[in-house]
Formats: C-alpha cells, structure tokens, sequence
C-alpha cells in the first residue's frame, strides 16, 4: 500500500490511499492517526471512500511525531568518506517536528549558516508500540518507509561534539511523499532500494541500501531496549557518500539550489533552497 498526507485548499490535511493517481480517503486528518489505530493496516486495505476535495500538495507523510531519532555514520561508504571506523553500535541523535516539511516544499536557508548541507535518507515509520523488541517484533513494528533528506547545517553541527544543533532547523527536513508499505518493497523490512540525492539536476549522492551497516529491523530493536517507539515515530537511517562537507572544497546548498531525493519504489522530493525572510 501507498499512503500520504495531503494539503487542502482549506489549508488543512487529510491522510490517503494513493491508488495509481486515485486517493481514497482514510478518515483522519493525519497519518499519525490512521497508524494509532488497532488493526489499522486492514482498515487501510478496505478504505473505498475517494477523496474528493482538492489536494494542493504533500505535506510530511508524518506531519508530527512524537519522536524523530536519526542514524549518523550508517552506510560504510560515508563512514569511510569520513575517515572514521565503522562502529559497533548505531549512533544517534535527534529532529523536531518543526524541522519537517513537505515533499515540494521549499528548503529554507537560515542566515546564521553558510554551511547547508544535503543527506539524502530513508525514512522508516513506526506502526506499532514497541518496547525491547524482538527481531520478529521489531519487523512487524515498521509501518513502511519514505524519503528524507537530512538537511544539515555544518558549521553550527561542529561546534560541539553533539550533533542536534545543526541538525533540526525549522523547516529543512523533506518527508515524503508517500509512506509505502514493506510488503511493496524488495527485501520487505529490510529492503533492497537504490538512493539518489541530486543538486541542480546533477547526481551528487548514490547508493543501495544494502550498504547499511545497522537495518531497519536492527535500529527498530536497538532503539526500543531504550524507550517505546509509537505509531508514527520516524527513523531516519542515515546517508551514503557525496554530502557537500567531504567534497574538496567543501560544496553547500545556495538559493535558487533545487534538492531531489529519489528512492526506488518510494518516489520522489523535489525541493527549492530559498533564503529564510527575516
């Protein structure tokens, strides 16, 4: 199944069932909802009411999760890109909601950064409480997956051993645009897709997530051991090479700049870098 968030002309959401270009409505607002309901993948299934207002665009496929928890140094190209060993345990940090935005909307360049950087991402959606999962737990926990591009201000991200604060700027964060179950997917919940981050039309980031060093079911059951994950928290499980801070010299997003964020089988985000209006 595909599902999304939509926009309406009432500047409101409402969650779908993308049908080949035909959207069925879930009766809730949200994804995040429909997902916190019992038995919600047949309820989805059986949903046969189209979506009749006007759709005006994506917003995040998660419009606010209760936690957004991120993955660095997860594909061995990137970490190595880095010049650092691969690690024995994932590590961590985390978003806001507010860093999220739309598939198409824009990116907005803070001035405080000269440093913008693009980390093109899956995503993976949590569809079940889930506390110290099993491996077969942690599976059946995942809700499906979607694009992300982790957005990363590297000047403020370096002041500091810790990471968050050049990580979850206002409105940076691309989700979307669908949210595609596992069962669509090569590979199921540790899927087999092939990623690609693009600047300007030009492919600057491009890899399999076979490259991963710790899955989506792995991070499901590594993240669970420390707090329950509920439907509708997100995991973004880190980048592969090409981000614009390895690059000699160092390359960064400006205005005008258009990120696209491709992943087979899960679509695409399109999105301007527009300066921030202060």
């Amino acid at each position: 199944m595909k599902m999304a968030t939509v926009r309406t002309a009432e500047q409101a959401t409402r969650a779908v069932r993308v049908d080949d270009g035909r959207l069925v409505d879930l009766g809730s607002d949200t994804l995040e909802e429909v997902l916190s309901r019992p038995g919600w993948r047949a309820q989805v299934e059986q949903a046969d009411t189209p979506y009749v207002a006007e759709a005006v665009a994506y917003a995040p496929v998660v419009t606010r999760p209760g936690k957004i928890v991120c993955v660095g140094l997860n594909y061995r190209n990137h970490i190595l890109e880095m010049g650092r060993k691969l690690p024995e345990f994932p590590t961590l940090f985390a978003k806001y909601a507010e860093s999220l935005i739309g598939a198409e909307d824009a990116i907005v360049l803070p001035p405080e950064s000269g440093a913008v950087d693009w980390e093109a991402e899956l995503a993976v959606v949590i569809g079940d409480h889930v506390r110290r999962a099993t491996t077969q737990q942690a599976s059946d926990a995942i809700a499906g997956f979607a694009v992300l591009n982790d957005v990363t201000m590297r000047d403020w991200q370096y002041r500091s051993p810790m990471w968050l604060q050049g990580k979850t700027w206002e409105a940076t964060t691309p989700l979307g645009p669908h949210l595609v179950t596992p069962d669509e997917l090569p590979g199921g919940t540790t899927p087999a897709l092939s990623l690609v981050g693009e600047v300007n039309g030009e492919v600057v980031q491009k890899a399999d997530t076979a490259d991963l060093v710790f899955d989506p079911v792995r991070l499901v059951e590594y993240i669970s051991t420390m707090i329950t994950l509920q439907p509708g928290d997100v995991i973004a499980t880190g980048t592969p090479g090409g981000v614009g801070h390895a690059r000699k010299p160092a390359r960064y997003l400006q205005n005008g700049d258009v990120l696209t964020t491709t992943i087979t089988g899960l679509g695409s985000s399109t999105c301007h870098a527009v300066e921030a209006a202060v």
